[in-house]
């Protein structure tokens, strides 16, 4: 049976930061850290997403956390296809942020930001939350055998946002291609009722890690605000829904991180608190 390690999608995010779950004098980027790493073994880094990593800060996130303890560290912007701020580019790049030189250099530097987790041992994996607009097909295959050219040896786990990827007969051919270049696949929970929803399948793709990332169940999910899309309580039922499936990942993987993205005041770190209990029992 492999390991289940339960936490969140971010420790910094603005709403929990304010909510008062970090303690007086634990609330510079130390503190929160510390704290955060003494209640849970596995964060998801989701600043990586929108801003290049620093080697610095990468190495301070290392040395504030104990042994044992990983970052699932998501893929930057640009190099999943999604819009990027020219005000978070590296200074430099070509004009044609997209051309073959410009994305060479970011690719480099967002390996050189993620080094001191590899190197300390810090480093779950590499989330490519590619957008929904990125459906099954040629193009598809293309990236992600891009993507596999760019992160031979990283730990990679990819979550696809359009649902056609886990839908019908589609769902072999996609488990198939993950497994063919080592990629982990990643699981999600969200509300079943929407258009855009993602089936909750939870394929195995790799034997070394499997990943579930729970958004919250708001019907507002692509259209509100963002408190609005993340903007859900968990219940224990709705928890409870995910235990077996949680279970038999951990029968076909050495590990399984489960993350939870329902970033409104603290109730990620409750709902992972509570999950973590509910495993338990």
């Amino acid at each position: 049976m492999g390991e289940i390690v339960v936490g969140t999608c971010s420790w910094t995010d603005r709403a929990l930061v304010g909510s008062g779950w970090y303690p007086t004098g634990r609330r510079d980027a130390e503190g929160r850290l510390r704290h955060y790493a003494e209640r849970f073994r596995v964060v998801e880094a989701d600043s990586t997403y929108y801003a290049l990593p620093s080697e610095r800060t990468s190495g301070l996130w290392a040395e504030r956390t104990p042994d044992g303890f990983v970052f699932d560290v998501k893929a930057f912007s640009l190099l999943t296809g999604h819009p990027t701020r020219s005000a978070v580019l590296p200074p430099g790049l070509p004009d044609d942020i997209r051309s073959p030189k410009a994305l060479d250099e970011v690719w480099r530097r967002f390996a050189d930001g993620v080094r001191p987790l590899r190197e300390a041992g810090r480093l779950g994996a590499v989330l490519f939350q590619f957008p929904p607009w990125l459906r099954p097909g040629a193009r598809a295959r293309e990236v992600l055998a891009q993507c596999a050219e760019r992160t031979a040896g990283w730990p990679v786990c990819v979550e696809f946002r359009h649902p056609d990827w886990w839908r019908g007969e589609q769902e072999r051919t996609t488990a198939e291609l993950l497994r063919s270049y080592g990629f982990s696949a990643v699981a999600v929970d969200m509300e079943p009722s929407l258009p855009s929803a993602v089936p909750p399948v939870t394929p195995v793709t790799s034997s070394r890690l499997a990943v579930v990332r729970f958004h919250g169940r708001s019907p507002a999910w692509g259209t509100g605000s963002k408190e609005d899309r993340f903007r859900h309580e968990y219940t224990d039922d709705e928890l409870r829904e995910w235990l077996p499936r949680v279970r038999a990942l951990a029968g076909r993987a050495e590990q399984v991180h489960v993350l939870f993205n329902n970033c409104c005041a603290d109730a990620a770190v409750r709902a992972a608190a509570r999950m973590r209990e509910l495993l338990r029992s």
